[in-house]
């Protein structure tokens, strides 16, 4: 197979000459049942439909045709994408599981040598590196269950404010780790929604996870949540380098970041956050400029709608 060839290229090859065969034979009865009603005064109308067959079979062929070499081509897209895909899925798993094959050696090697403090170490290392691949495991099924249309959300009214103050707090050694000012501002004393929690938190994860890494030491993060309308917007806000104006619809795309030397592994995660926004019927946006930061909103619904 060339290297620019579809892997589907033989099973079309032999496709093709079997739509070619039926044409051919096709094109023979016709022109067999034309011969036969040219002679017969009384088969004028059987020669007419032949005749008005003969003449609508190559449009509808080159309309076949076109529709065919475009389906072939939305198939060799995902094709495409889906090797694409499990290729750096495998790449990134392996590193991963290299990293505690590797720690666990070590352990093994050094356990005679070493000193409590140093095996506490490599324990702590496995488990960071089980925790990203859990993760990366937890997002490829979001990934399946919202191609397939089924993901799941329980859809609960609760008090957004605890639940930015909670994400808040369990992100902020993080942010001080990077020297990053993290904060929520602008909460309502209470910001009754309609949502699932660990789903939320997971949106929030995401976005303020993001924000840490993008956001320069010494920068600043603000997470908020305010009331408007009959929904509740939140947003998170950051220092960091921006996005240009051309990619900010982008950046919800599946597998937008590969290929792309960004620190953001499959480009996966706003896609994700984009479909559990949308399941709870909301919606989900970023607002930026390149070197003054962004801000990602989504809303939420605060009560189930009239019917």
């Amino acid at each position: 197979m060339k290297p620019d060839e579809s892997p589907l290229q033989p099973e079309r090859e032999q496709t093709d000459e079997g739509l070619r065969t039926e044409r051919a034979r096709t094109d023979e009865e016709l022109a067999a049942q034309l011969k036969s009603t040219e002679a017969d005064p009384t088969e004028a109308v059987a020669q007419s439909h032949s005749e008005e067959l003969l003449r609508l079979l190559p449009v509808e062929r080159e309309n076949t045709d076109q529709l065919l070499l475009t389906e072939r081509a939305r198939s060799d897209e995902v094709l495409s994408n889906r090797d694409d895909f499990l290729g750096i899925v495998s790449h990134d798993l392996r590193s991963l599981l290299n990293t505690v094959s590797m720690a666990a050696e070590l352990i093994e090697h050094d356990a005679t040598h070493s000193g409590p403090d140093d095996t506490a170490r490599m324990a702590q290392r496995i488990r960071k590196t089980v925790r990203r691949m859990n993760r990366l495991v937890t997002d490829l099924i979001d990934v399946s269950s919202l191609e397939a249309g089924r993901l799941s959300v329980v859809l609960t009214r609760g008090d957004l404010r605890t639940l930015v103050d909670d994400a808040v707090e369990s992100f902020r050694p993080a942010a001080l780790a990077k020297g990053v000012a993290l904060e929520s501002g602008g909460l309502e004393p209470r910001s009754m929604a309609l949502f699932d929690h660990d789903r939320i938190v997971q949106v929030l994860a995401n976005l303020i996870g993001n924000a840490i890494k993008f956001t320069p030491p010494k920068g600043a993060i603000l997470v908020g949540a305010a009331r408007e309308g009959d929904q509740v917007r939140v947003t998170v806000r950051d220092d960091g380098p921006g996005i240009p104006a051309g990619q900010t619809e982008s950046v919800f795309e599946r597998f937008w970041q590969v290929g792309k030397n960004d620190q953001r592994g499959l480009g996966l995660g706003l896609y994700i956050a984009r479909g559990i926004v949308e399941a709870h019927g909301g919606k989900i946006w970023v607002e930026s400029e390149l070197g003054r930061g962004s801000t990602f909103s989504f809303t939420l619904l605060e009560k189930e709608p009239d019917r």
